[in-house]
């Protein structure tokens, strides 16, 4: 009676074996080729994060004290370019894969976690961080601005960035009136900005206060940490949505990887042994 259950219970997980395999392959098939695709398209997102990352802080480098600022975008491009042939294998395995290629997939797969978790942790770290550096180094720039002709590399910068900001000051137009006008090399008996504070429309505009329609009047404190928050968030969320569909590819391939026996070691079944 015993055996007849063990055989009937046998039997019964066979066919359930047998029912699940008849699913899961093609799902995990499916799954996987979708996400190879969907990798790619990830690939272009993520390189564009990691590009904008890497500008900015060439751009405002002056502002950033640290150069491993720029580390989570060139770990979220390094992810972008593995990202390419890992979708391949991913396509390519989901068609006809060999135990050669799902390793490789897996071996990608756990490298590319790493590095998007890398960028990910850096990128909200630095996101918080630099919001009080930004204040700090802006201020003091601000104080050492050097209004003659033969403006220090700083006295540049500030320009620079008001131009492109379009902005003046750190909070606002105001934070010039604490630069005292001998400071810069601008008459005292006027209260002036610098020239970059004035709105390309007016050519004539030489920064006087007197007319401040002429002025951009928001600070670029604001709008500088806009920017870094927003880029930041950026990548880091793209590296989250990335390293769960990873985690779907993984699973899916280690479904495809049980349903296929290593080929190599069935010598061990043949009658030598």
């Amino acid at each position: 009676m015993r055996r007849v259950r063990a055989v009937v219970m046998l039997l019964s997980l066979s066919s359930l074996w047998r029912y699940e395999d008849s699913w899961l392959r093609p799902f995990a098939r499916s799954l996987l080729r979708f996400l190879g695709f969907v990798f790619w398209g990830i690939a272009a997102a993520l390189a564009f994060g990691g590009i904008f990352v890497i500008l900015m802080y060439k751009n405002y480098r002056y502002l950033f004290q640290e150069f491993f600022l720029s580390l989570p975008g060139w770990l979220a491009v390094l992810a972008a370019l593995i990202l390419l042939p890992t979708g391949l294998l991913a396509i390519s395995i989901s068609v006809k894969g060999s135990r050669y290629q799902q390793g490789a997939l897996m071996y990608l797969l756990l490298v590319l976690l790493c590095l998007e978790i890398s960028s990910g942790v850096l990128a909200q770290f630095y996101s918080i961080r630099m919001a009080s550096e930004l204040k700090r180094t802006m201020g003091y720039l601000v104080y050492q601005y050097n209004g003659a002709p033969s403006k220090g590399p700083g006295s540049r910068a500030v320009d620079a960035i008001q131009r492109k900001l379009q902005c003046c000051g750190v909070q606002n137009y105001t934070d010039w009136l604490k630069a005292t006008a001998a400071s810069w090399h601008l008459p005292a008996e006027k209260a002036r900005v610098p020239e970059s504070c004035c709105k390309e429309k007016y050519s004539h505009c030489r920064g006087d206060l007197g007319h401040l329609e002429q002025l951009f009047q928001e600070g670029c404190l604001k709008k500088l940490e806009d920017r870094l928050h927003f880029i930041m968030l950026y990548v880091f969320w793209c590296c989250t949505v990335l390293s769960v569909l990873e985690l779907l590819a993984g699973v899916s391939n280690g479904i495809l990887m049980r349903h296929q026996p290593f080929h190599d070691l069935r010598i061990l079944d043949s009658s030598t042994f």
